[in-house]
């Protein structure tokens, strides 16, 4: 089993080959400019360089930065205090230079870690299975569309779903996205919420990706309170956070 500091660097040496940097220098006080770039280690859901993407672990920004931007984004790093570069109104600085060359300021999110000081498989009033990747075939619906993704259904590897006799009504699943780590994604609907489902999914989850030597990861956007406070809950704490620059037409097909 791991202890936290292990879980940190595997983290930050995953974080190091998703962007082309080196796990050191999430460390420093001093920001890092590396050039963006896809390893063959990288989070399978990474497929091509995008213009940036500001990585910190709470120390100072790592930016991932194709060669055409770097003046814009070295500038913008440098302008503001590290974590105010996540935030408004210092973002529309860089969000109206990059949006000159058609790119704009796209995701931006909290990671969690597990406190294995913490962490524990916590109890629910309903019961819980271990789920495998066989079970997951006819689950592929908009209502597990957090826990499972269809895009990417041969990584949706493991999870742990909650019953009501034989009704599913929670289910946490984890998505093999690279070698070390594995992303948690929770649902559980809507008439059972607020019961302790969520967390005890999780927590259980967690525990059964760290037996198999893999460190869990969980994900969601700052202004998800509901998603963020289960991580807190299920024993997870704030890692490090993300923030990318991509095309103007990715954003405005999302948007449609």
């Amino acid at each position: 089993m791991f202890n936290n500091q292990e879980i940190i660097q595997v983290a930050m040496l995953q974080s190091a080959l998703d962007i082309n940097a080196k796990e050191t220098d999430f460390l420093g006080n001093s920001n890092v400019v590396v050039k963006s770039e896809i390893g063959i280690l990288a989070r399978k859901y990474y497929k091509e360089p995008i213009a940036c993407n500001l990585v910190s672990y709470g120390n100072n920004i790592v930016a991932s930065v194709k060669d055409e931007f770097r003046e814009i984004v070295e500038e913008y790093i440098n302008r503001f205090e590290f974590y105010r570069c996540f935030e408004t109104p210092n973002m529309h600085w860089l969000d109206e230079r990059m949006g000159k060359a058609g790119q704009k300021v796209c995701f931006m999110a909290e990671y969690f870690l597990p406190d294995m000081n913490r962490i524990t498989r916590l109890s629910c009033d309903y019961k819980m299975k271990v789920m495998k990747q066989t079970d997951f075939t006819k689950l592929y619906k908009p209502e597990w569309s957090n826990a499972l993704c269809e895009k990417r259904k041969e990584l949706d590897v493991l999870g742990v779903g909650a019953y009501d006799n034989d009704t599913l009504i929670g289910l946490a699943a984890c998505s093999a996205d690279c070698d070390s780590m594995w992303q948690i994604g929770i649902d559980v609907l809507p008439e059972y919420r607020r019961k302790g489902i969520a967390s005890a999914l999780t927590s259980n989850l967690a525990m059964e990706i760290l037996q198999r030597d893999k460190v869990p990861f969980y994900c969601c956007a700052w202004s998800n309170l509901r998603s963020s406070r289960n991580a807190i809950k299920s024993g997870f704490v704030p890692a490090w956070i993300e923030m990318t620059v991509k095309p103007k037409t990715v954003i405005d097909e999302m948007n449609q």
